[in-house]
């Protein structure tokens, strides 16, 4: 229940994620702050499918959180929105979406699995944001629950600076127990340089004083706090709670600034109306107000929707989202807007103050055909994708010339869901191919190709298109640079010429995205009137890919990075098994009693090296793999179908263009 406030007044507003590797516990540790903080009436269970965050059908019956969702309780004066985010790595796209819109993190871990690779990745990309993390230990009840000797693990694979706030009594017993520790002094030293004077002359410091220095060095993201507990007897609940409560600080708003915030999910009601989440970050929102959404669309060009808000569900402080429905929407809350048929994850009200840094995780690299297991529902197959890629931007699909469909997956378990929901939601059997890998192209050097405009003669285009096309840097993704004079022809004819500069790349030489380059537009004309926006997006592809011919491009394959445990006795036999399949051992130490290895293996070859693994280590191999690198593939790179007509071979290409255009002209 929300405290006693004066009149008009809210209270403060923290938005949490909760992240964890699969099976750490995350989902029973958000029960159990709502349970405990009077949110819910009674405990969930992920066993029993009644939990509060897991609430699709899906997600009860596998026990795994696939899409983010929002639970809220309130401790003293503060509301603490926590998003809980799926762990499998199959959907880390949900749990990218739902950083861009956190003020803080609790990282979970178990007391027993330990620091696991999705925990590493998870890590890495909270450091590189700069969102302070909480560390919270769970399962400290279990069997094997090895609290104080996973710090060291914590420093040496996760974080160099953890700051532990509990002690354990009697781990891994069902009487454990975690008792509050004060912060370690000589660890807040390492980066305060007036606590490390007073420890040199010997003047303890005061509670106060490590209070304030462990605050400001969270926020900073030098240490991280580690408190242990167990989500299910409830021990270390309330010491979570209150580090929540005064480590964290919600970040400054103002509620007099044009709206701005981010839709980190859109769920569909019981009606078929999308729901979309926005977390605002200034300014106030009222419903049956017009806003407007800027969006970044796939193919790299921007967009711009507006529409009419027909009903706010602030994520409100009693736990239930309807609890305000139509009412206010104030700076830092979390609400779901209806009445915007139109929104899609990603959309962007105003300018959010963090600005994007782009993808924080590797994009997909497998890729699965599916057909629809009746072959007269083709059309009601694609719209079902299409449907479902409103709620989830990278459930990317692609049409070949064949009438076939591919969808861009991070894994089999997403594959698997992606079926299970064309099949519930939609009433869709699909038929799914085996999962290949998904390759890329990089321009080799520099290349240019320009095509003039002359009108005494004969012009597929009535227009004018000069390109050129550089080399960037790895994962600098692609760059859009305009070096034309602007102001000679209408601006929709250069916005024609950037979209379709991203649509073409999308195939490069070869059928592959092409990425990691700069294309600059050096020149550009048009032959008024007789010039259209379609000629500068039928004349782009051209000039493009003769410019990436002259450069020339090579095809890479996507990387996993496997980590893997094994007994020492095994390692000849697996780094035998390694090389065999393009294994690249790229660190290796002893950890304890087996070794740990780190692996980068070609994405095809990785599942290969997974199957053997238990053969050749008596069933004791432990491993977890993360997106890694990438490397070239130099014999008889794999080529893929154009859907594009081959802007190379104009007569093809000229006969796709006028097809389409019928296709478009027959539409009801």
């Amino acid at each position: 229940m929300l405290p006693n406030l004066p009149p008009n007044s809210h209270p403060k507003t923290l938005n949490i994620g909760v992240l964890a590797h699969i099976d750490a516990g995350k989902t029973s540790l958000t029960e159990r702050l709502l349970f405990d903080n009077g949110a819910i009436p009674e405990l969930g269970s992920v066993d029993a499918g009644n939990t509060r965050t897991d609430s699709g059908a899906l997600e009860r019956e596998r026990g795994i959180t696939i899409r983010s969702a929002v639970a809220t309780f309130t401790t003293e004066d503060l509301q603490v929105n926590l998003v809980d985010t799926p762990g499998h790595p199959d959907f880390i796209a949900e749990v990218e979406r739902a950083l861009s819109v956190l003020d803080a993190a609790v990282l979970v871990l178990s007391a027993v699995e330990g620091v696991q690779a999705q925990t590493r990745v998870l890590m890495r990309s909270l450091r590189r944001l700069g969102l302070p993390t909480l560390l919270f230990l769970n399962k400290i009840d279990r069997p094997g629950a090895r609290p104080e000797a996973l710090l060291d693990d914590i420093r040496a694979r996760l974080a160099p600076h953890p700051v532990p706030l509990s002690t354990v009594t009697d781990p891994g017993t069902p009487g454990a127990r975690a008792l509050p520790r004060p912060p370690d002094p000589t660890v807040l030293a390492e980066h305060d340089e007036t606590l490390l004077a007073a420890l040199v002359d010997e003047r303890p410091p005061s509670a106060r004083t490590l209070h304030a220095s462990l605050v400001e060095q969270t926020e900073a993201g030098l240490v991280h706090p580690v408190l242990c507990g167990s989500a299910l007897t409830g021990q270390g609940s309330a010491q979570l709670v209150h580090a929540l409560r005064t480590l964290l600080r919600p970040p400054a708003t103002d509620p007099q600034a044009p709206p701005s915030g981010t839709v980190f999910a859109v769920e569909r009601t019981a009606t078929g109306e999308k729901a979309a989440y926005l977390r605002l970050f200034d300014g106030e929102l009222a419903a049956r107000r017009r806003i407007a959404f800027h969006r970044r669309e796939p193919d790299g060009g921007t967009s711009e929707f507006t529409g009419r808000i027909s009903r706010i569900e602030v994520i409100a402080a009693e736990g239930e989202p309807g609890a305000r429905a139509g009412g206010r929407l104030r700076a830092g809350q979390i609400a779901r807007l209806h009445g915007l048929p139109r929104v899609r994850i990603g959309d962007q009200l105003g300018r959010p103050p963090r600005e994007s840094t782009g993808t924080h995780f590797a994009p997909p690299s497998l890729e699965t055909v599916v057909r629809p297991a009746d072959p007269e529902r083709k059309v009601a197959l694609h719209a079902a994708l299409t449907a479902l890629a409103d709620e989830d931007p990278l459930i990317r699909t692609r049409s070949d010339a064949q009438g076939t469909t591919s969808v861009l997956l991070y894994g089999a378990v997403q594959r698997e869901v992606i079926a299970d929901r064309l099949a519930r939601d939609f009433g869709l059997r699909a038929v799914f191919a085996p999962i290949t890998p998904v390759f890329f192209e990089r321009p080799n050097g520099v290349g240019a190709a320009a095509q003039e405009l002359n009108p005494r003669a004969h012009n597929d285009f009535w227009a004018t298109v000069g390109l050129r096309v550089e080399p960037t840097a790895p994962g600098s993704g692609v760059r859009f640079v305009h070096r034309a004079e602007r102001g000679v022809m209408p601006a929709a004819f250069h916005r024609a010429i950037e979209e379709s500069v991203f649509r073409t790349l999308r195939q490069g030489l070869a059928g592959w995205e092409v990425t990691d380059c700069a294309v600059t537009l050096f020149r550009a004309g048009q032959h008024a009137p007789a010039s259209t926006a379609a000629d500068f997006r039928g004349l782009t592809p051209i000039v493009l890919l003769r410019a990436l011919q002259a450069a020339g491009t090579t095809v890479f394959e996507p990387c996993l990075t496997l980590e893997i445990e094994i007994p020492p006795d095994t390692l000849s036999a697996v780094s035998g098994q390694l090389a065999g399949h393009g294994g690249r051992i790229l660190d290796s130490a002893e950890a304890g009693d087996a070794w740990a290895l780190t692996v980068e293996v070609p994405t095809r070859l990785a599942p290969r090296i997974t199957t053997a693994l238990p053969g050749l280590t008596r069933g004791e191999a432990a491993h977890g793999a993360r997106p890694g690198g990438d490397r070239p593939v130099h014999k008889a790179p794999p080529t893929r179908p154009r859907t594009d007509g081959n802007p190379l071979d104009l007569d093809v290409y000229l006969r796709h263009l006028a097809q389409r255009q019928l296709a478009v002209s027959e539409l009801p």
